[in-house]
């Protein structure tokens, strides 16, 4: 099991940038993938971002050019670079981290994109 907390959210303006993090409470580098989710209002929860522990990532089309994933196991951290933001990517974002059989949740970070 690993406890996952998620920081850096908050109100941007359309067009501009924020960059979460995810601290974790154990070392991340055998975890066999680490994730972005993000759930907005009455809708249900997507991925938006995953990175494997060999560094492989891969994005959800809506994202795709503008939002990028990093991890640091030096410091068992994810980061989840957010560019050019809009405001249909306003959500709670989650980190997640994927094990075998098992999957952990960070208590998520609110993001408001608006003007």
């Amino acid at each position: 099991q690993v406890q996952l907390v998620e920081s850096g959210g908050g109100l941007v303006q359309p067009g501009g940038s924020l960059r979460l993090s995810c601290a974790a409470s154990r070392s991340i580098f055998s975890i066999n993938s680490m994730d972005w989710y993000r759930q907005a209002p009455g809708k249900q929860r997507e991925l938006v971002a995953s990175i494997s522990s060999v560094g492989r990532t891969s994005y959800a089309d809506s994202v795709k050019g503008r939002f990028t994933i990093s991890r640091d196991n030096a410091v068992n951290t994810v980061y989840l670079q957010m560019n050019s933001l809009k405001p249909e990517d306003t959500a709670v974002y989650y980190c997640s981290a994927f094990s075998v059989a098992r999957r952990d949740w960070g208590q998520g970070t609110q993001v408001t994109v608006s003007s």
